[in-house]
């Protein structure tokens, strides 16, 4: 007889092989999650209780549960099968103590490696709200989470001053740059790294997947000369606002009523050698008649007029929105994340995106085949539709029931 906390099952089965957690196991295969496994160089030399794999799933299961505690997403992790799961030997739900091991043993380059392997932008031809004329909108942004108040989190990341001069806040902080389609919200590439690295710097490391037929929007925040080129690098036009002080003379005046100008380097704003030739959108908005200025690498009216493109900018936000469905949704209100170490706090920021991948994912198949804009179906209300799935699996028990019992909900 298995003691209590355990559960006795037929030796052809192995834990890892029955979990099933619904949009996870989908969005993640268990045979690509062994792959990334093993690729990392962290199969295990002996069987452990919590085997890499099953760590995988438990990081994920985290950001889906988050808020939860270590043990109860492990008991969701090992309860969300189909009633005839079973294992191949007892198998206790593991402390806290132990989850904190694994997850060190596991460390971030599992989770790094399957967001690069899964999560790509979703949209295809017949998205709604994806595209502007032949293009795929997508937007870059920085934004910090808070993580835990240890010594190794704050000599790693840093923390922020504070306004009312006690020189330092409650949470170290990280820093986090993304780059999201912005008619579905889905992240396909991130970086992550100390409060002092500006967001542009980590920028820098995204543009790699950028290609040809995307337009990029961004705030002005990341305009700069040497970064305008390296985004643009791939093919990818760009579409971003600038600063007020930035100097654009007047090329060449087009029928829309933007311009050319050109852009150079601060190092080179005198003897301009260099200069990068761009288009100059101008337009005012809001009662007190803001001046927005936009540059684009689409210099051709005929191609993108200047309205389109003035209106066009507002599509930017979709990035903030985003974010604040993986911080305020998905993590909760004044978010704080459980990771006490930075290899921790790594591991973790990409499991958050990779559940945010998964569940944008979902979203865009169910808007896809409703002939619906995915910005139409809530992402809260799927979140909760998810964890509702996982939570119904979870209340059934996995043993089959004793002839005149009722099985109690686990």
């Amino acid at each position: 007889m298995p003691r209590p906390g355990q559960v006795k099952s037929p030796a052809s089965d192995r834990l890892s092989d029955r979990i099933a957690l619904g949009v996870l196991t989908r969005a993640f295969p268990p045979e690509l999650v062994d792959e990334v496994v093993a690729e990392c160089g962290r199969v295990e030399q002996r069987t452990r209780l919590l085997p890499a794999r099953v760590v995988v799933y438990f990081v994920l299961a985290m950001c889906l549960f988050f808020g939860q505690g270590y043990e109860e997403v492990a008991r969701l992790l090992v309860q969300g099968l189909e009633r005839e799961g079973r294992w191949a030997a007892p198998w206790r739900v593991p402390t806290t103590a132990a989850i904190g091991r694994a997850r060190l043993r596991l460390g971030p380059e599992p989770l790094r490696i399957l967001f690069g392997r899964v999560c790509r932008p979703v949209a295809v031809a017949g998205t709604q709200g994806a595209w502007y004329r032949r293009w795929r909108l997508v937007a870059v942004d920085g934004t910090v989470f808070d993580v835990p108040d240890t010594v190794a989190n704050a000599e790693f990341f840093g923390r922020p001053g504070t306004s009312r001069g006690q020189g330092r806040s409650a949470y170290p902080q990280v820093r986090v740059a993304a780059l999201a389609e912005c008619g579905t919200h889905a992240v396909f590439a991130a970086e992550a790294g100390p409060l002092a690295l500006h967001e542009s710097a980590l920028a820098a490391r995204l543009f790699p997947a950028l290609t040809e037929g995307m337009l990029v929007l961004a705030d002005r925040g990341f305009c700069g000369f040497d970064l305008w080129r390296a985004t643009k690098a791939g093919g990818a036009d760009l579409l971003w606002r600038v600063r007020s002080v930035v100097v654009l003379p007047v090329v060449e005046t087009l029928a829309d009523g933007s311009y050319l100008s050109e852009i150079v380097a601060a190092r080179d704003n005198y003897r301009r050698t260099e200069p990068e030739r761009v288009r100059v959108i101008e337009y005012r908005l809001g009662r007190d008649g803001t001046v927005y200025r936009l540059i684009t690498t689409v210099l051709d009216p005929a191609q993108a007029p200047a309205n389109e493109l003035a209106a066009l900018y507002a599509q930017r936000w979709e990035i903030e929105n985003t974010l604040d469905e993986i911080k305020n949704h998905q993590g909760g209100p004044r978010l704080v994340l459980r990771s006490q170490h930075p290899r921790g706090v790594e591991q973790e920021i990409f499991a958050f995106l990779l559940v945010h991948h998964a569940l944008r994912d979902l979203m865009h198949q169910a808007a896809l085949k409703g002939g619906h804009d995915p910005d139409r179906i809530s992402f809260t209300r799927t979140l909760r539709i998810v964890r509702r799935h996982v939570t119904g699996q979870a209340a059934l028990s996995p043993l089959p029931a004793r002839p005149g019992h009722r099985p109690e909900p686990a």
